[in-house]
């Protein structure tokens, strides 16, 4: 039974010092998220079991989570490096499948067309401004920057206010409101699903997303000409790193004793 109690222990190991070596490659990827391991015991038991002399059984991985803490600040000076300050996640659409994803990478750009997208060409969502009602959808939408105005002057550049409001110039100085960036928040955002590219997918354990704009209803503000930075503790990941390190030889050690013993046992006679 030891044996196969340091082979769980042994792969549990091995399990945290990929988590750890993923964190650390991606210690400068922005909007990246760390994740933490988390393990329980086994226990063998049943109702006639004595509860003084019950031994466990070895461990296994209960859970690998990911810790959405805000990461450290980057200021790139490009009006469309957004940054969510606090709690929320921008929101992308695949233009050819539909798909939506969720991410806290806010490294954005406009194409040809002016519409607004991330370096996968995926079309960042914004709440969109009515200038005849002077309100915002509730609803997100594709963000489009107009490439001329109503007086066919040309688009000259943009601007994002601390509240999400994303206001276009244009050369004859007018400027126009395109609206707010859209920020969703989760019941459970540790239920998101991974996808790759620092963007999450909606899963039944995250619950559906809530949209709504910066600034309110729980959601952070935007900062503008800033990227957030992984929040990745390249120290404390070190320093599990060791520590996974030695439990793994823990556990091979053990492994090894077992089998000295076993050997021993089997040339008793011999």
């Amino acid at each position: 039974m030891s044996y196969y109690t340091s082979l769980t222990g042994l792969k549990n190991a091995s399990q945290e010092l990929n988590v750890i070596s993923n964190n650390l490659a991606n210690a400068e990827t922005t909007g990246f998220k760390k994740s933490d391991i988390n393990f329980s015991d086994i226990v063998g038991a049943s109702s006639y079991s004595n509860a003084k002399t019950q031994v466990g059984l070895g461990s296994l991985v209960q859970s690998v989570a990911q810790d959405f803490t805000t990461g450290s600040a980057k200021q790139t000076g490009s009006a469309l490096d957004l940054m969510v300050n606090g709690n929320g996640f921008f929101t992308v659409v695949a233009p050819t499948t539909g798909q939506v994803l969720y991410t806290r990478n806010g490294n954005f750009t406009t194409d040809g067309s002016g519409n607004i997208t991330d370096s996968s060409g995926n079309n960042v969502q914004i709440m969109a401004y009515d200038s005849t009602t002077g309100t915002y959808a509730t609803t997100p939408s594709n963000g489009q920057l107009p490439i001329t105005n109503a007086a066919g002057s040309a688009y000259t550049g943009v601007q994002v206010k601390d509240d999400g409001s994303i206001v276009a110039a244009y050369a004859d100085g007018s400027t126009t409101t395109v609206g707010k960036v859209a920020l969703a928040s989760f019941v459970s955002p540790t239920g998101l699903k991974e996808m790759g590219s620092q963007q999450w997918e909606v899963t039944g354990l995250s619950g559906p997303a809530t949209y709504g704009v910066p600034s309110s209803g729980g959601n952070g503000s935007i900062l503008s000409g800033t990227l957030e930075q992984s929040n990745v503790d390249t120290a404390t990941e070190m320093v599990g790193l060791i520590t996974a390190q030695r439990y793994f030889q823990a556990n091979a050690k053990a492994i090894d004793t077992n089998t000295q013993i076993s050997d021993a046992v089997i040339n008793l006679r011999s």
